[in-house]
């Protein structure tokens, strides 16, 4: 199975985007994305230096354009990629990137979103001083109880013994001071408390914009950075995308949800690197691949060969498919064919080693097919009951 991964904001270099422009074709799209944006990404994909390029509101929108075009160079055909690609998650910011490839949202629609993400965010950072550390080693339990001892936020739970500490600077002054047992510091070059209380602010502006969003349910899966969830339910996914940015990311359950997929091969869009290192230490035995230049796409199709299968949303209208959030076992609520569910009613549970999770019908509709029967195990994003829409069912 071919995973297909975004990074987030702390992946960019100073010209990493030059060769790519080369291309006209890359080129052309970059310009599409910063008139729809308003910022111009090749100058600051090719010509700036390090510190402007790492200003919150020029390297969020930097990154979503770079993997979407990224990813087009790789699938010239947009939908050839669902006859590929198993699953699609994104760091952070990158799960816009990863949104928009599974067609929840447009490119367009996610270049508008992100400019304002990184311009909400970074008035938001502006307000307090407020940076993030990498704790890298330690216990995994005491590295996040010495964090929030110093009234930091554990924001980025990256699985693999890497936990980043948010807040302000004189708690990361004192984190500094008494580090957990057995574990290095590294400050990052962010401008503030990212996935912390500090960014509500900007939650706020995004939750307004979001209402004049439309959303299409991802044509695969889609892992959240939430809780490592399979999301079906594009409204939910955008939901989510504006929560996290006050909440922390949980790499480490989507890395877990990737290995309960069966995961083989994981590709890493455009600026590479940074995923597929925390790849090769969390899922051993996957292969990996950063697509970090032109001259490696002929490579990057080989390896989507040898790993890719066919979502199991890519035949089908996602729309009126229910699917599992995890790897568990379902037990239906007792919900027959041809029942006619409101949005948002009960079909059973999902147990996991974790937790017992309920799936509901977002939309709603008449079941039509059960895709699975009471006490089956299931896997991330397997589907469960193929509903017929509401609306046409009362005709």
């Amino acid at each position: 199975m071919l995973i297909i991964v975004a990074p987030g904001q702390g992946s960019q270099t100073p010209g990493f985007l030059a060769p790519w422009l080369e291309d006209p074709d890359f080129a052309a799209r970059i310009d599409w994305l910063s008139a729809v944006a308003g910022i111009d990404l090749a100058h600051y994909g090719t010509e700036a230096d390090a510190d402007t390029i790492r200003d919150t509101a020029i390297a969020q929108p930097l990154l979503v354009a770079a993997g979407l075009v990224g990813a087009l160079a790789l699938f010239p055909h947009p939908a050839d990629a669902f006859q590929r690609v198993g699953a699609v998650a994104g760091h952070s910011v990158g799960e816009i990137t990863a949104a928009a490839g599974a067609r929840v949202i447009t490119a367009e629609q996610a270049m508008v979103f992100v400019r304002e993400r990184g311009r909400a965010m970074a008035a938001a950072a502006a307000t307090t001083p407020t940076g993030m550390t990498a704790v890298l080693g330690g216990d995994a339990d005491e590295v996040t109880s010495v964090i929030e001892r110093h009234g930091l936020t554990p924001a980025n739970i990256n699985g693999s013994g890497q936990i980043v500490a948010a807040g302000t600077l004189e708690q990361l002054e004192a984190l500094a001071d008494e580090p957990p047992a057995g574990a290095r510091l590294r400050p990052l070059a962010v401008a503030g408390a990212f996935h912390t209380e500090h960014m509500a602010p900007a939650v706020d502006v995004l939750r307004r914009y979001s209402h004049a969003i439309s959303t299409h349910d991802p044509r695969t899966r889609m892992i959240s950075n939430r809780d490592g969830h399979v999301v079906h339910d594009g409204r939910e996914l955008l939901t989510r995308l504006v929560e996290q940015v006050s909440n922390p990311v949980r790499w480490d359950l989507c890395q877990q949800t990737m290995a309960d997929l069966g995961v083989t091969g994981l590709l890493e869009v455009p600026p590479a690197g940074t995923l597929v290192g925390l790849a090769k230490r969390a899922l051993p035995g996957v292969e990996t691949f950063a697509l970090k230049t032109p001259d490696q796409l002929d490579a990057a199709r080989e390896f989507v060969e040898r790993h890719g299968q066919p979502s199991p949303m890519a035949d089908s209208p996602t729309w009126r498919l229910v699917v599992a959030p995890v790897k568990g076992t379902f037990v239906t609520s007792g919900v027959a064919v041809g029942d006619q569910l409101a949005a948002g009613a009960a079909i059973g549970t999902v147990r996991s080693l974790r937790d017992t999770l309920d799936v509901t019908a977002g939309h709603g509709g008449t079941v039509l097919e059960w895709l699975v029967e009471d006490g089956d195990p299931v896997a991330p994003g397997q589907p469960l009951v193929r509903l017929h829409p509401e609306a046409v069912a009362e005709r």
